[in-house]
């Protein structure tokens, strides 16, 4: 197996868990658990963001690479809306640690997010 291949393959399962993170985030707020709903979102982005990384041969080492892979991502493609969705994805985040989102919050945070998973995962195909 060359190495591009196992590449691709583990962005893929990145991608597929991505997947399963926002339906594993709708159910979790669904059931009343808004913290772990918004670990999920960013965990939801953060693994699309490392697909991508990994698609682009990138070094995918912590939060402040995927913010400089997202800028440039936005930036390659003209897609300016990239960053505030990943911004986005990392209140969510703080919110799992701190709890400070109302209701309202989370669901536009929550619609940035599942725009942002979307769109990285069209780059990448």
């Amino acid at each position: 197996m060359t190495l591009e291949y196992s590449i691709k393959m583990l962005a893929t399962e990145h991608v597929e868990t991505a997947r399963q993170f926002l339906n594993d985030a709708d159910r979790e707020f669904e059931a009343g658990d808004m913290l772990q709903a918004s670990e999920k979102l960013w965990g939801a982005a953060s693994h699309v963001v490392i697909a991508e990384m990994q698609r682009r041969e990138m070094k995918t080492s912590g939060h402040r690479a995927m913010i400089l892979a997202v800028r440039q991502i936005a930036e390659d493609h003209g897609d300016m809306e990239l960053r505030p969705g990943f911004a986005a994805a990392r209140a969510l985040h703080a919110n799992f640690y701190h709890g400070f989102m109302e209701d309202y919050e989370y669901a536009e945070n929550r619609e940035l997010v599942r725009r942002f998973v979307e769109r990285i995962t069209m780059l990448a195909s």
